[in-house]
């Protein structure tokens, strides 16, 4: 496939794949919501566009659209909404929906959209807005016709030896969902162990813990190095931080999924439980959890 692209959604992620595929070597045209954003990311090369009737002028066939806004309204605006993108594709066009959306809802998008003639992707991204700018890891849903045909976009996005393709529409974002889902249950260990390390009767520098558990430890781990980090930025008491931690409905769907399927999950509800109690309940366990998702996802930490 030719290295052109178009990008709608130009945030943390957007941005960040955009400039991504700047530097392979792509022609890269996006749209975001706030122009001004834009307007930013055309000083690094990007062709702004600001209405998606340019698409049909400025894009080559057969288009390849990366839509990569939030799950809920946001998505559902851009691909089935009365003004969507899709008004403005043609069969044989490629639809990548990149945004972590629950899978049966991608289901759904994705019988509207071939319904059109596009074609339908679907892909989950982990690693956070660093990942996105660097090379991400990349879950792919859909058909194999079509990963083999976008094959080499993945391979430029993903880190080294960081995508797969997974047969079944809808099947990238239930990957993505399982992955998050996890990432509750590891993180809340994660803040759980160290709340009881500072907590001890020894006088520990958790920087420094953190630093061992690093290197060649049987928890060694991005979230364990985001913690690290987190505590060289933020300082270990994390005075700054708040313990009161947010979630979005990620963990809500695995968990509700899990129950259709008869499947325990009952450490991750617990860890999605704490997290709305936190609202009323903030502790120093909280506090961790805030810090890790500002570390590895931009998320505010007040």
């Amino acid at each position: 496939m030719k290295k052109e692209i178009f990008i709608i959604g130009l945030g943390k992620m957007g941005s960040g794949i955009a400039l991504n595929l700047l530097d392979h070597g792509y022609k890269v045209f996006g749209y975001n919501r706030t122009p001004t954003k834009t307007k930013e990311l055309e000083s690094f090369g990007l062709h702004g566009i600001y209405s998606f009737e340019e698409v049909q002028v400025k894009l080559s066939k057969p288009r390849i659209v990366w839509v990569m806004v939030p799950s809920g309204e946001p998505i559902e605006e851009i691909i089935t909404g009365r003004n969507s993108i899709i008004n403005f594709l043609e069969p044989g066009d490629f639809l990548i929906d990149a945004g972590n959306s629950f899978y049966k809802n991608t289901i759904k998008r994705y019988d509207y959209v071939t319904k059109k003639g596009v074609n339908f992707v679907d892909v989950g991204v982990s690693g956070g807005p660093h990942g996105a700018r660097n090379g991400a890891c990349l879950m792919i849903g859909g058909s194999e016709e079509n990963f083999k045909k976008l094959e080499n976009l993945f391979q430029d996005l993903s880190i080294e030896k960081g995508y797969a393709f997974f047969e079944g529409n809808g099947a990238g974002h239930f990957v993505k969902m399982v992955h998050n889902a996890i990432e509750y249950g590891m993180m809340q260990a994660i803040a759980e162990g160290f709340t009881l390390l500072r907590e001890s009767n020894f006088d520990l520098d958790l920087y420094r813990v953190a630093e061992v558990y690093s290197h060649g430890s049987v928890i060694e781990s991005s979230l364990i190095k985001w913690l690290r980090d987190g505590y060289k930025k933020y300082g270990q008491d994390l005075n700054n931080v708040s313990g009161t931690v947010n979630h979005s409905g990620e963990a809500e769907w695995a968990i509700s999924v899990a129950k259709e399927m008869n499947v325990n999950f009952d450490n991750i509800e617990q860890a999605l439980n704490f997290r709305k109690e936190s609202a009323i309940k903030p502790s120093y366990t909280g506090k961790i959890l805030s810090m890790l998702r500002n570390m590895f996802g931009g998320h505010s930490i007040k």
